[in-house]
């Protein structure tokens, strides 16, 4: 039986994502893994992810040069030490109602013989898997995400390592700000999830934590750096979210320009936010946005096991012909999940668990459940 597996990332970059395709590749290739199987197996990268599944005319040489590019074991030898994803990414939507070309984008499918599909992404991107699987396509996912906010795995790539950024970039932060008798207001990603927020700023310390998932009074926030500093502290931090909002108010917004998904970009409320603590608190204050500095630079020790552990597990679901699933990280073990169950809800911070919301910090108790990071 000849397979020929294809395999995209799309969304936002981040660690991991070579890994992953480092080992689908490895694992597909495996001379140990077919043998005896009549198993003919070849592994070729989608550029671009959804995007160069419609832009590719598989009629065209230079077309298919541009668009898909074939690895091997020696290819990917190296991949998973790096960040970001060599295949390239993007936020297209083969199913946008504005622009429709999800039939095209199976046609091709076919055109280029692909008999599987790996799509490495989060909701979005998983969401345009399954929509083809419903189609008839033979498509497998694996979760990536630095916001962490799919359901059903208790993680997702790159969280790890955005994580980490997060928690070395505070530190280095908080240095300066001693040194100024300085607030420092650092916006992090985290659309509707806020465990980048809670988890990095609970690992580095910070003073006061603003997520999506609950609804802050900066009055409140001015009051708990005021108390703060009448100990004689000289500084301060705090972390927010990109997507949380002070009450009454909405999300703050780079611009109104929307994607194909119907996302739009968020930003904006670190900026905002320090300019308002300034005025009530008269504090020196300085805003940090991280930004994309959170998905940049080589992948930790867990997102490239993570990424190994997710792409052989992938492999498996094809050669069992177990299609229209997402592999998953549960109890600590690998496992898979339906497509549908991974993308119908969001995963984000239960605020009775784990936000203690008079503190507006992670909460401090020893029963507090295990978040799964």
């Amino acid at each position: 039986m000849n397979h020929k597996i294809g395999i995209l990332t799309g969304g936002g970059d981040c660690a991991g994502l070579n890994s992953a395709i480092k080992w689908v590749t490895k694992t597909a290739l495996d001379t140990n893994l077919t043998a005896g199987k009549g198993l003919n197996v070849e592994v070729v990268g989608i550029r671009d992810g959804w995007k160069g599944l419609t832009e590719v005319d598989p009629n065209d040489p230079a077309s298919l040069e541009k668009w898909v590019q074939p690895l091997d074991e020696l290819i990917v030898r190296t991949w998973d030490r790096y960040g970001g994803t060599n295949l390239g990414t993007s936020r297209t939507n083969p199913f946008n109602p504005k622009n429709d070309q999800s039939q095209k984008c199976a046609d091709n499918i076919k055109a280029l013989g692909l008999t599987s599909i790996v799509a490495i992404g989060g909701e979005d991107t998983l969401s345009v898997a399954h929509k083809l699987h419903n189609m008839g396509q033979k498509v497998v996912g694996i979760p990536k995400t630095i916001d962490r906010d799919l359901n059903a795995t208790d993680y997702t790539l790159g969280y790890d390592t955005a994580l980490n950024v997060i928690t070395e970039e505070v530190d280095r932060l908080r240095t300066t700000a001693g040194s100024h008798n300085r607030l420092f207001v650092v916006e992090v990603m985290g659309r509707h999830a806020g465990w980048l927020a809670l988890e990095g700023g609970q690992a580095a310390g910070a003073h006061i934590i603003l997520i999506p998932e609950h609804d802050f009074d900066v009055d409140k926030v001015a009051s708990l750096l005021q108390r703060r500093r009448s100990f004689g502290v000289r500084y301060d931090i705090v972390v927010v979210s990109e997507g949380a909002k002070a009450k009454g108010r909405e999300e703050v917004y780079i611009s109104d320009k929307a994607d194909g998904f119907g996302h739009k970009v968020l930003g904006g409320i670190g900026n905002s936010l320090a300019k308002e603590l300034e005025k009530i608190t008269g504090f020196e204050t300085r805003h940090v946005v991280l930004s994309h500095i959170q998905r940049g630079g080589s992948p930790s020790a867990r997102d490239r096991l993570m990424g190994r552990y997710f792409g052989i597990a992938a492999v498996d679901l094809i050669l069992e012909e177990d299609f229209g699933r997402m592999v998953a990280y549960r109890n600590g073990e690998i496992s898979s999940v339906p497509l549908k169950q991974a993308i119908e809800k969001l995963y984000v911070v239960d605020v009775n668990k784990y936000y203690d919301v008079e503190r507006l910090n992670g909460i401090r108790s020893s029963l507090a459940p295990k978040s799964g990071a």
